[in-house]
């Protein structure tokens, strides 16, 4: 009996040890600010989580024609970035990794926007798309899918980018290709 009980207690202990381990964690990613680099400060956008687009082309995704990486993920914009300047940092990373600009990517024919790169806060290099730093979605888990489309999430709106750059702004169903035509902005 004694044995047992020394055993529960050890086992309470680690429970509450593994309790305020997670606390902190969740505390850490919750109270981190934009200019808090915490997540960021791993490395590169591809060992955050994020891809390294070896490769632009265009497929139909949920919403339309759109731009995936090579692996056919769909590529999102971020409505509270500005051209030039990522605003997903800390905990938004989980959920909307980078798409790694540390490779030239080759472009493929259909893309008719400008594609270039940033230099992120924490050093790496982050793909742009008229300018605007581009990423994928983590709840995406098939090429082609766009379950991040129209979503407020992280600080603001995420839109899937058409080939010529242009945020499109419709929501779901297969084959809508409307785009807003112009991008930045909710």
């Amino acid at each position: 009996m004694r044995t047992q009980r020394a055993t529960t207690r050890y086992a309470s202990r680690g429970t509450g040890t593994v309790m305020a381990a997670g606390l902190l964690l969740l505390l850490a990613a919750c109270g981190s600010k934009s200019g808090d680099n915490a997540a960021a400060s791993a490395g590169t956008p591809a060992a955050n989580g994020g891809t390294t687009a070896k490769e632009i082309t265009v497929r139909t995704t949920d919403v339309g024609k759109a731009l995936v990486d090579d692996k056919g993920r769909t590529m999102y914009a971020f409505a509270a970035d500005r051209k030039g300047h990522s605003n997903c940092d800390g905990s938004c990373l989980t959920y909307w990794p980078p798409v790694s600009g540390a490779e030239k990517a080759h472009v493929g024919t259909q893309v008719k926007a400008a594609v270039g790169t940033i230099t992120r806060k924490d050093g790496s290099t982050q793909l742009t798309v008229a300018g605007y730093p581009m990423y994928t979605y983590v709840g995406d888990s098939a090429p082609g899918q766009a379950q991040g489309q129209g979503t407020n999430l992280s600080g603001g709106v995420w839109w899937v980018v058409a080939p010529n750059g242009s945020w499109i702004k419709t929501s779901g169903g297969s084959g809508a290709s409307g785009s807003s035509g112009s991008t930045g902005g909710y």
